[in-house]
């Protein structure tokens, strides 16, 4: 029986590696690019659901991910993962029922679109359904959740008033930005999903096909960030971004260039460098959009 007692000091080590908070940082993007195009920004909800997203509902999802796929191998942000135990199952569920709770005082949209977000998470892993062994759907599923249903959610719940405005342009840009870069997170790991029966979005386009991928779809949702820059007379937002999102171009560019050398290249140590890189330029990026939008 699963009891808060059982969740309360006595978690486990492999419980709490295999939650992977860390991984939360690569998702947070999407959260700080809807907060900076808020006009009026209501505080205590943008704090509450930046932690909702980041602290709850984050963590159960590649905690289930995990338990689900009992993973031997490398995955995001742990190189040599513990064996998952009945406990860190308990710990997802647990997570996901407090974030829900958490996102009614929110609102009751959030909570409802909530509820969406953690379903589609499961139906990703779960093995009666396990959607990640179709690569086209599961990339969707993916990169619309955590792009855009994502940003849908904090432009909408953090404003104030709060209102059900459908901001197009950033939305599909965040989409396109996440798809641009979800299959880099699978590509080291083709000889393990090949093993587990899993046909990944990285495995169905090759090495060099995750690449060109994650070019063009970084390339189209830059030109419409630009371009809605552009509408809002900010362009000076958009040079932001691009001097923060440089580095991780370089180093896109210069990776490819060596995997396409020796695939070996496609190896964990550089995807997570890449993962880091990009995160870190993304999130500084939307950070100091959001600390000047009113200074101008």
């Amino acid at each position: 029986m699963f009891t808060l007692q059982y969740m309360s000091f006595a978690l486990q080590a492999s419980t709490i590696q295999l939650l992977r908070i860390k991984f939360s940082f690569f998702l947070m993007p999407v959260y700080w690019f809807a907060l900076s195009q808020i006009n009026n920004i209501n505080i205590l909800k943008a704090v509450l659901v930046f932690v909702i997203l980041h602290l709850f509902i984050y963590p159960a999802s590649n905690g289930y991910n995990s338990y689900m796929d009992k993973d031997k191998d490398s995955i995001g942000c742990i190189e040599n993962p513990l064996p998952a135990t009945k406990q860190l199952y308990h710990a997802t569920i647990f997570l996901d029922i407090v974030g829900f709770i958490a996102g009614l005082f929110v609102s009751y949209n959030f909570a409802i679109l909530l509820v969406l977000y953690i379903l589609a998470s499961k139906s990703y892993s779960y093995s009666g359904i396990r959607l990640k062994k179709f690569p086209l759907i599961s990339y969707l599923l993916a990169i619309v959740f955590q792009g855009g249903v994502v940003y849908f959610l904090v432009y909408n719940s953090c404003s104030m008033p709060q209102n059900n405005y459908f901001p197009f342009l950033p939305l599909t840009a965040s989409i396109l930005f996440v798809g641009s870069f979800y299959p880099l997170t699978q590509i080291y790991q083709h000889r393990q999903d090949a093993v587990s029966n899993i046909k990944t979005m990285s495995i169905l386009l090759g090495y060099r096909g995750t690449f060109l991928l994650a070019f063009f779809m970084s390339f189209i949702a830059m030109i419409l960030i630009g371009f809605y820059f552009a509408l809002n007379l900010e362009l000076d937002r958009f040079l932001v971004l691009v001097i923060c999102m440089f580095p991780s171009v370089l180093f896109l560019i210069r990776w490819y260039l060596r995997v396409r050398k020796n695939t070996s290249e496609a190896s964990y140590k550089n995807a997570m460098t890449m993962n880091w890189i990009a995160a870190i330029g993304s999130n500084l990026a939307f950070i100091i959009i959001l600390l000047i939008k009113d200074k101008f």
